[in-house]
């Protein structure tokens, strides 16, 4: 395993552990979704590159496209529960009341 997969292999899982075990806030969640988002757009970039492969060269940026979508639709959402609740403790928050 070279350096570079080994960084962006532990990269994405550190933002995994730290989904895992540190979900007392929405706003850490958000973070770690977006740190592993951010490490598969690097790892996936430098796979097209070694490759030299003109057809994947798109995927990086579509998944980037993606993960500013998905951190958009973070925020709102976390802007809506600060809103309604006070607070972004995700224990704070109940799924099953309307």
């Amino acid at each position: 395993m070279t350096p570079a997969h080994f960084t962006f292999s532990s990269a994405f899982m550190l933002g995994l552990a730290g989904l895992a075990f540190h979900r007392t806030h929405l706003l850490s969640a958000l973070l770690c979704l977006e740190g592993m988002m951010l490490s598969l757009f690097i790892a996936m970039s430098l796979w097209t590159l070694q490759l030299d492969a003109t057809a994947f060269s798109p995927s990086p940026m579509l998944l980037l496209a993606f993960s500013a979508c998905e951190a958009s639709a973070g925020l709102a959402l976390l802007v809506a529960t600060a809103r309604t609740h006070g607070t972004d403790r995700l224990q704070s928050l109940n799924l099953l009341q309307c």
